[in-house]
């Protein structure tokens, strides 16, 4: 939780003193480098050095000579490495996220090549998917598709760019890449975009973790991700690849549509691309050098109720009643900071959450189960008779400025901050975390405020003589005694990124960056790895604790965070712009490799309105992680407390808890091949253009689409079918098809959202509940779609169920069945059939196929059913779909059919197979 009022235009007065000059606009920095030696490493690698070719003085003196790294390192990744040929430069610890180190250049191999013959003027080096190619004076690099020859990644700097040639500076780098006018761009965040998921020319990408509300547009907000993928499509065919600048370095980025400039106040250059070509593939590319995302329990995808203001134990017990009461589906209850005493982590207020009532509490919620999640911050209270304080203190866990521990303010007044690159702090962390589960037996852990947030900036101490805070005001109000840092270079840098969307000062509202971690890591270097460290240090604790699997909701992430945590995307507000800005944010954390991930349903604050709340449940019921979350100071808005709203969410989370077989296997998807939860419609319809910039409609999986209704007072929405058949999951015969694709106008009233399947796939469902425990019992059925009218077609789909409580999510063990499931359509007969992986765990759990829906078929009527061989008499049914615009492609809708077949009891656990006629027209 953040300060409710985080307008950073208040905050304007305060820092003007201390913004620097601005940045000169386009003028040229640097002169460039010139390759004087290259060689091959025994690894197939290339190494090289780059020597200055002349010096500027703008943002400091230049590193006069530079080792060059090259090689590609899988068939479709290639690594770009350049850093200082003399001394060692930060890098992002290869403990934290773990990859090759490359080789050094040695020093005597520094000068032996100031004195040998240059290489070839131009050369290149050819791998699988990329070749790399490169000029020696200047030099520059170009990465082009080996398959077509598209440049895909430019250095060149000519006279009329707006763009430098290579910059190495201490506290100053610059590399830029030309771009064709027509490649769509997404990622570099964590921003709020307001024109979409598509990055816009010349809008401000600013990467550094701050703790600003998400109602801020193009601002470096709370997760730090220096990766985009680049989609064009050439002659009709789509080409993605991906590009990663892997440094944790405050950095701008500029995008002006034909171009892309990196400005980086530190680190190194230490890029990673990846050849795609599918967007898919892409993803999955980039998630096997991250790490792939973390397995989800499966509750974790049922709904999530959370409020900062349920001021006692006898409130939470109240909305789980109320909300059983409503019979809206509910999974997890959280607590924001009010269970704690003075809003310290890892205790309990012994009044308002009395230790025995919570166990009992617990006990009948975990009996039911549902599951009890609590925030947890990063900064520590200074207090004497805080043990977890005095334990860390003991043993020397934090951050430290001028020798002694640095202090600041957050929630419970003048705090200390643990410093999570310290192997002894994420030692003393698991140990809290293990007390802390001793006594309130958690379900997973929400950590907030890790950009980390201050209420303060510079250095500060504790005032003598006066209580801070004392109680009176807001306790987002800094009341220790401060002063600004501005004599190191590390507090003042020479050049300013735009932070906070204002070019505020780095250390503004957050640790001082010259402040010191362990082994003299400085804060200026490792700030935005904070809250991923203490996601790893999080995630170690809580898999120690019972082997259970972990659940941790991080506000603040970079590059690898998904590998451990799930994501909300801060603090928005309860307005329709708030509402469209989240599908975007949620799409771009797919990209980033963080699938798990929502916004705060009704906005966190101010109070949404009836109808706003309605459409926002329709949307929100479909994130990956679903979670209604508000503010202290706004009315309540549980979704039971609208009568509207509850039937807008018993509808909407009614679908999604039918949908749970199918999410959690996207879940077993996104942690095996990074595949996003929720998705662009690009992913998978790369070639159709008109889906680039659609960031108002998304796909769950390969081929359920949401279109929402997103606009006040409106009962109807324009939405984008793409080529081929799409049929609607609330009423199976209601379909649209189309050839090349179309808008087509849906009615949607209140309490209506629109979700539809694409042809060609097998979808398994179960019959929903109001928990997931219960609805994870329930028998399930097969929707499985044709295209309509097709006379020859296929249909597959997959299914994957485990003990979700095990920490690992992997076939194997006893403890997981995967099924493949097949269709085909074929000379007017249809067969459906699986093929079961692991099926013991299926089968000890009696879970079966009550029902099979295929969608699509044309003929009369369905005759000649076998089961495995033999007639079964089974309930089977016939309707008519209706298709709400014409096939463009001249075929007859109308004839299209959906076949049910009910009464079944098939084993999931066992293969089977089925098949029928359909009867010809006349």
């Amino acid at each position: 939780m953040s300060p409710p009022l985080p307008n950073l235009l208040l905050l304007l007065p305060l820092l003007l003193l201390c913004i620097a000059p601005a940045r000169s606009g386009t003028a040229k920095i640097g002169n460039g480098y010139r390759l004087v030696s290259i060689e091959e490493t025994p690894d197939g690698g290339l190494l090289g050095h780059l020597q200055l070719n002349k010096e500027s003085s703008i943002y400091g003196p230049d590193i006069p000579h530079l080792h060059l790294f090259v090689k590609h390192e899988t068939q479709d990744r290639l690594r770009v490495y350049i850093t200082d040929a003399e001394k060692l430069r930060w890098e992002v610890p290869y403990d934290l996220l773990p990859r090759d180190p490359p080789p050094r250049l040695p020093s005597a191999a520094v000068a032996t090549s100031r004195k040998t013959s240059p290489p070839v003027a131009v050369s290149e080096y050819s791998g699988s998917q990329f070749i790399f190619r490169y000029t020696t004076d200047p030099f520059t690099f170009a990465v082009k598709r080996k398959s077509d020859g598209q440049t895909l990644f430019d250095s060149t700097s000519g006279d009329s760019d707006p763009y430098s040639a290579l910059v190495f500076k201490d506290q100053y780098l610059e590399i830029s890449t030309k771009l064709p006018a027509d490649a769509s761009l997404y990622g570099l965040g964590e921003n709020t975009q307001p024109h979409g998921i598509k990055l816009y020319p010349n809008d401000p990408y600013t990467l550094y973790t701050t703790d600003v509300s998400a109602i801020n547009l193009n601002t470096d907000l709370y997760g730090d991700h220096p990766v985009y993928m680049d989609l064009r499509n050439v002659g009709g065919k789509a080409y993605a690849h991906g590009v990663l600048l892997l440094n944790s370095n405050g950095m701008d980025v500029f995008y002006r549509g034909t171009s892309l400039t990196y400005k980086v106040i530190g680190g190194v250059l230490d890029f990673y691309f990846f050849a795609g070509p599918t967007p898919l593939a892409v993803v999955d590319q980039y998630t096997q050098l991250i790490g792939r995302p973390a397995p989800m329990p499966y509750w974790a995808f049922g709904f999530h109720q959370c409020r900062w203001g349920y001021h006692n134990l006898s409130v939470v017990e109240d909305v789980v009643a109320s909300y059983q009461k409503a019979k809206i589906p509910l999974d997890v209850i959280w607590n924001d900071d009010d269970h704690m005493d003075g809003h310290k982590d890892f205790t309990l207020n012994p009044v308002n959450y009395s230790r025995p009532k919570l166990l009992a509490f617990l006990e009948k919620i975990h009996n039911m189960g549902m599951k009890y999640i609590v925030i947890i911050d990063p900064g520590i209270g200074i207090n004497a008779t805080y043990g977890v304080y005095q334990r860390g203190l003991a043993k020397d866990v934090f951050i430290k400025h001028g020798g002694e521990p640095y202090i600041a303010q957050v929630w419970p007044g003048a705090v200390n901050f643990p410093d999570f690159l310290n192997p002894k702090t994420v030692e003393w962390w698991g140990d809290e975390v293990r007390r802390f589960h001793e006594l309130v037996p958690v379900d997973g852990l929400w950590i907030d405020m890790n950009e980390a947030s201050n209420f303060c900036s510079g250095k500060c101490t504790i005032p003598e003589g006066r209580i801070c805070p004392n109680g009176t005001g807001p306790g987002w109000i800094c009341c220790l005694d401060c002063k600004n840092i501005t004599n190191t270079r590390w507090d003042d840098p020479p050049y300013k990124i735009n932070a906070s969307g204002l070019q505020v000062p780095i250390g503004y509202k957050t640790i001082a960056t010259s402040a010191v971690h362990y082994n003299g890591v400085l804060e200026y270097d490792a700030h935005s790895l904070y809250g991923f460290s203490q996601s790893i240090a999080t995630h170690k604790a809580l898999q120690g604790l019972q082997g259970k699997r972990p659940f941790i909701l991080s506000r603040s992430t970079y590059v690898g965070s998904g590998k451990y945590v799930a994501h909300w995307t801060g603090d928005n507000q309860g307005n329709w712009e708030n509402l469209k800005y989240s599908i975007s944010t949620m799409l771009n954390f797919g990209i980033f490799g963080v699938p798990m991930v929502g916004a705060d349903i009704c906005g966190f604050y101010p109070a949404p309105t009836e109808e706003l709340c309605n459409r926002w449940i329709e949307v929100g019921a479909f994130y990956p992680f679903s979670r209604d979350h508000a503010n202290y100071y706004s009315p309540r808005q549980e979704l039971y407390q609208w009568d509207s709203v509850a039937e807008s969410a018993r509808n909407a989370l009614g679908m999604r808890y039918r949908l749970l077989p199918y999410l959690y296997t996207l879940n077993y998807q996104a942690h095996t091949t990074g595949a996003p939860i929720a998705r662009p419609l690009f992913f998978s319809f790369p070639d159709y253009v008109e889906s680039y910039g659609l960031s108002t409609q998304f796909l769950l999986g390969s081929g359920v689409m949401v279109s929402p209704v997103l606009e006040q007072g409106k009962t109807a929405v324009k939405a984008l079918f793409p080529p081929g058949t799409w049929f609607s999951l609330f009423d199976m015969t209601q379909a649209m098809s189309s050839k090349g694709g179309q808008y087509v106008t849906l009615d949607t009233p209140l309490h209506a959202v629109n979700v539809h399947v694409y042809q060609n796939i097998i979808l398994p469902m179960q019959q929903g509940g109001m928990i997931s425990k219960e609805a994870r019992k329930t028998p399930f059925s097969l929707v499985v779609t044709f295209p309509a009218g097709a006379q020859e077609a296929e249909a597959k789909g997959q299914l994957f169920l485990d003990n979700d409580e095990l920490p690992e999510m992997k076939l194997g063990g006893g403890s997981s069945t995967y099924v493949d499931f097949y269709a085909t359509l074929s000379k007017g007969q249809v067969k459906l059939w699986s093929e079961v992986q692991e099926g013991q765990f299926a089968l000890q759990n009696g879970w079966i196929v009550q029902k099979v829906s295929v969608l699509g078929l044309g003929g009369t009527g369905a005759s000649d059913l076998e089961i495995d061989g033999a007639a079964e008499n089974v309930e089977m049914s016939v309707s008519p779909q209706n298709f709400l615009a014409p096939l463009s492609d001249g075929g007859d809708a109308k004839s299209s059919l959906l076949v049910e077949i009910g009464g079944l009891k098939l084993p999931l656990g066992k293969n089977f197979a089925m098949s029928w006629k359909m009867g010809k027209k006349g």
